[in-house]
């Protein structure tokens, strides 16, 4: 059997996780979900890349931002703890926008699991198969660099077919990945805790 590498869009998981919860964020186990994704492909799970972002905390902050970086550092902590996942953070950024609303975003996620999809096949020169959690347009390019090197990649991923959906599916990401999976409730919901 051939080895795959993960790679994870935490923010894409999160908001499906939600998603799938009706609001609430379901509990369940990733390591196990992650590796029954790579059975299904019959291909032996080499290393999972886990990309995100702490919580935004202000200088100083109060007291619902540190009650959410503790609950994160404690996700993390137990997330870690496994060798088999890497974390990799970016940062988290504030946008007032112009009606005085704030919204928060995750900078540099993307650069970093950019970074480590195209040194994969330098890294791991016998993995040909990657797995990737997404619905970003923006790894299009990486993707293609990688299957010119025979570095084929199945998406796993999800979309609606609701108008102004928050899971938008681009046709030019399902076209640059060599398989695509549209995850189910029940691929997270059998590994719930």
């Amino acid at each position: 059997m051939d080895s795959t590498l993960i790679f994870i869009d935490a923010g894409f998981l999160s908001e499906l996780s939600k998603h799938f919860g009706n609001g609430k964020r379901l509990k369940f186990d990733y390591f196990k979900f992650f590796e029954s994704l790579s059975k299904k492909e019959k291909l032996i799970l080499k290393k999972i890349f886990y990309y995100t972002a702490p919580p935004y905390q202000s200088n100083g902050p109060n007291n619902n931002q540190i009650l959410r970086k503790k609950g994160y550092d404690s996700f993390i902590s137990k997330v870690r703890k496994n060798k088999l996942i890497q974390v990799k953070e970016g940062r988290a950024q504030k946008i007032i926008k112009e009606d005085g609303s704030i919204d928060y975003s995750q900078k540099g996620v993307d650069t970093l699991m950019t970074l480590d999809m195209a040194f994969s096949k330098d890294k791991f020169p016998n993995v040909k198969r990657i797995i990737l959690l997404t619905s970003d347009t923006d790894f299009c390019p990486v993707i293609e660099e990688l299957s010119s090197f025979g570095v084929k990649t199945i998406l796993y991923t999800y979309y609606e077919r609701k108008r102004d959906s928050k899971f938008f599916l681009s046709q030019h990401l399902v076209k640059c990945c060599s398989k695509v999976r549209f995850l189910k409730k029940g691929d997270m919901v059998k590994f719930l805790f």
